[in-house]
Formats: C-alpha cells, sequence, structure tokens
C-alpha cells in the first residue's frame, strides 16, 4: 500500500462476470447488509489473525489511511484495529478473490502483535476434533 489518494464512494459495480473475474477494476460485491468478508493475515509469516467485516466507509478508510478498518455487526459502527488495544494492523497489500466478494489483507500488526480480544495473537486458537465421542474444541498450547 503505497499511493494514498481520497477514495469515491460508492464503488463502481462490475459490468459483466469476464470484467468481474479477470478486469482491472476494483468492484467490491458487498452483501445485502452492505458488507463484505475480510480475512486478515500476518505479513511476516501468513497467520491467520483474525477474520471481521468491512463496509463501503470502513474499506474506503483502509485504502486512504494504510490501516485496517472494520465494520463491527454487534456494536453496529466502524472501527480502527487498535485504537483502544494498540494492536493497529498497517496494511502491507490487499487482494480480493475471484468474484470479488471476500478481502485478504496483508498486514503488520502493531502493539503486541495481537488480534484477538481474548489476549490471543490469532482469533483462531482452538481446532475442532470430531471422533466417536462427538465434536469438540481443543485450544492451541500458548
Amino acid at each position: 500500500m503505497s499511493e494514498r489518494a481520497a477514495i469515491p464512494l460508492p464503488f463502481p459495480s462490475p459490468a459483466d462476470k469476464h470484467d468481474l473475474e479477470e478486469g482491472g477494476v476494483f468492484t467490491p460485491r458487498f452483501d445485502e447488509d452492505g458488507l463484505i468478508a475480510c480475512i486478515t493475515l500476518d505479513a511476516r509469516d501468513g497467520t491467520v489473525l483474525m477474520f471481521a467485516y468491512m463496509n463501503a466507509e470502513s474499506l474506503r478508510l483502509t485504502l486512504e489511511t494504510g490501516e485496517a478498518h472494520y465494520w463491527s455487526r454487534s456494536r453496529k459502527s466502524l472501527w480502527r484495529k487498535g485504537e483502544t488495544s494498540g494492536q493497529v494492523q498497517k496494511v502491507v497489500e490487499i487482494r480480493t478473490d475471484c468474484d470479488q466478494d471476500v478481502l485478504l489483507l496483508n498486514v503488520e500488526p502493531g502493539g503486541d502483535g495481537g488480534a484477538c480480544h481474548t489476549g490471543r495473537r490469532s482469533c483462531f486458537y482452538r481446532r475442532l476434533i470430531a471422533d466417536s465421542n462427538g465434536v469438540r474444541l481443543v485450544k492451541d498450547e500458548a
């Protein structure tokens, strides 16, 4: 993320499937609630830090500032990652999938390097185990 400029809203709509999948115009596909899924990775080692949603405004702010902004579905408000925790996420790269309905952020995490509100580095600290006893969660060793 090198050049910063004012990003106009709304983002353009894709002309057709070919343009969406192969074209050079960024046309994010927000869902019926105006949200797009966002997976965030640590740019240093590829660890999945978190999953969140963005709306058009949080995406615009992320592009303009170079710091990750998300939309909180529970609070129904914008939030800049690290605003209270110090875990500011400096965006290194943003990718989108083939049909532009998911974003992938590569970030340099600030503060203690974590991303989870539980105090862990990653929000993905539990594994599902399915066996004859059913399905259960097992925490990773800290």
